[in-house]
């Protein structure tokens, strides 16, 4: 699949910064691979958070990425922090 614009949404704006939540079929691994997020080279900007619900199709997951690039066009976000991977009960 590829990033579509419709599914990124401002949560939370101040000084500059801003979180997003992002859901998409897509698994994590291609969310972060280095690219992914070019047509919204406009909107994000280095340091910006993005809350995400991946694999949304299939065994879905929940984390956090951070925007790490944004240069020339080309967009960057870090490796998926996941959050609430484990269930002991």
């Amino acid at each position: 699949m590829a990033f579509n614009s419709k599914d990124l949404s401002v949560l939370a704006y101040a000084n500059g910064f801003t979180l997003w939540h992002y859901t998409t079929v897509d698994l994590a691994i291609t969310v972060d691979t280095s690219g992914y997020f070019n047509d919204a080279t406009d909107m994000v900007r280095i340091g910006d958070m993005v809350l995400a619900n991946v694999d949304t199709d299939g065994t879905p997951a929940s984390g956090i990425y951070l925007i790490n690039a944004n240069a020339a066009g080309v967009v960057d976000a870090a490796d998926m922090t996941t959050v609430g991977s484990v269930d002991t009960d």
